[in-house]
């Protein structure tokens, strides 16, 4: 049976590549297609312009924390129903964990996922010259199957005719199409109140205008051409091992604009090893659900809602009698810093969040982590038995100030050697590393098992 995938690639970072994909994605809808989006890598962000754009959950597949079988079948199972994938690249095409191998690559994603790709080429200030860099990245590795070029940040139709006329002389493989140098076309700055304005659809006018463009310089119908490819075989399914017909255990997920950060991935394992979800928003002034036996905290921005987030007394203590009682909870980064005992702005303005986890974040501007991370777990905890490594990453502005000693939840390895890292006291897990589930599913029958046991009233 036949799919219709598409890899949108990059030379490097800051090509224009989300551009380009939410322009394509909006262009497709306007065809009258169903559009899914994928992500490359662990970024939540631009899956949320995808999810805004297409109007169905964008999906990240990542080739390092995830093994082969589980990104063919998250293809697989997303793409379900829609008549195209549009998978978005990250970094430069050949870009990932090493500089010596393909591991966690755009390029081993197209591989692992048998799609067609097609380069973005920033063709500023070349012609004949960009050529040169398409037929280096066709030649850099055999497997790849770049099928077509998108010229972007051209001057003018005169300008892709040339760069058009080179590529497809000396590369064999069609420019299918352009965008202009347009300042009006750059994404917004990733602000910490991005993911909300575009869950409120603020940006909506702006994609749309992108998807016009793209109709006007790109040849929508010779990429949907371009994008034929076999169907994924997936032999066996990693979603429905634990599958069950009656729920085992109900775990609160804090959701909205403040934590939103999840892993659709994440969410859909816990359903299929028998848990029930229930949302709800602490920034909305949503208590803890009644009748629950796990709860989960995820990343996201509650330092741009900290004011807000202090105001709630009654979700905070909600929450802190729960954890104290016993609640086997996980809190990943925007979590955790909510779980402390304040947040201090940049501007050395405090917030009282939970109050739970003995210290307090403090911002600041620069980057203090990002990376990918394997992570071991401490001794007792829960989610993490002895023996049993997860992946993910971390990515975060903040730094956590500890009063004095306190037991950590695990222990992350990095591209700069091991820490400890995050808090652990009985049934709360805390700490800055976002997990992915899908690279070990024993976390969610460990946490499930968990729940089970401590019977919280």
């Amino acid at each position: 049976m036949e799919n219709r995938r598409l890899v949108i690639a990059g030379t490097g970072s800051g090509v224009g590549k989300t551009t380009l994909t939410i322009g394509l994605m909006a262009a497709f809808q306007k065809k009258g297609f169903t559009v899914q989006g994928f992500k490359c890598g662990p970024d939540y962000i631009d899956p949320t312009y995808h999810t805004a754009v297409t109007g169905r959950p964008s999906r990240n597949v990542d080739s390092w924390m995830l093994s082969h079988e589980m990104v063919q079948e998250i293809v697989q199972r997303g793409s379900e129903g829609a008549d195209i994938s549009i998978i978005e690249g990250v970094m430069g095409f050949f870009d990932g964990k090493s500089p010596t191998s393909n591991a966690g690559t755009t390029a081993e994603i197209s591989m692992i996922t048998k799609s067609p790709v097609i380069l973005v080429v920033n063709c500023a200030s070349m012609a004949r010259s960009a050529a040169a860099i398409v037929k280096g990245f066709q030649c850099f590795a055999e497997g790849p199957n770049i099928v077509g070029v998108i010229a972007n940040r051209v001057g003018s139709e005169g300008h892709f005719r040339l760069v058009q006329a080179a590529i497809e002389q000396e590369c064999g493989i069609p420019v299918v199409g352009y965008l202009k140098r347009d300042e009006e076309l750059a994404i917004p700055e990733r602000h910490l109140g991005l993911v909300p304005s575009i869950e409120r659809g603020e940006l909506d006018s702006f994609f749309q205008r992108l998807g016009d463009l793209v109709l006007e310089t790109i040849d929508i119908e010779k990429l949907y051409e371009l994008a034929k490819t076999p169907q994924l075989s997936v032999s066996h399914s990693q979603f429905q091992r634990g599958e069950t017909k009656s729920h085992s255990a109900r775990i609160a997920i804090a959701k909205d604009a403040a934590f939103n950060f999840y892993y659709k991935e994440n969410l859909e394992l816990l359903q299929s090893y028998g848990a029930e979800l229930v949302e709800f928003s602490p920034l909305k002034g949503d208590v803890l659900p009644a009748n629950i036996h796990g709860l989960y905290i995820g990343g996201g921005f509650p330092e741009e809602f900290a004011e807000e987030l202090a105001g709630q007394e009654a979700v905070k203590q909600s929450i802190r009698i729960a954890i104290e009682n016993g609640l086997p909870t996980l809190a990943e980064c925007g979590g955790f810093m909510f779980l402390t005992e304040a947040i201090e702005e940049t501007n050395g303005r405090k917030h009282e969040m939970v109050g739970i986890i003995p210290g307090s974040v403090k911002m600041q501007n620069k980057l203090a982590a990002l990376g990918y991370r394997e992570i071991t777990g401490a001794e007792g905890n829960f989610l993490l038995e002895q023996g049993v490594s997860a992946k993910g990453h971390e990515f975060h502005y903040s730094v956590f100030q500890s009063k004095g000693e306190i037991p950590y939840a695990y222990e992350t390895k990095g591209m700069r050697g091991k820490k400890r890292e995050g808090y652990m006291k009985e049934n709360l897990i805390a700490g800055y590393t976002h997990f992915h589930f899908g690279s070990c599913p024993q976390m969610v029958e460990s946490w499930i098992r968990q729940c089970k046991e401590i019977n919280y009233e």
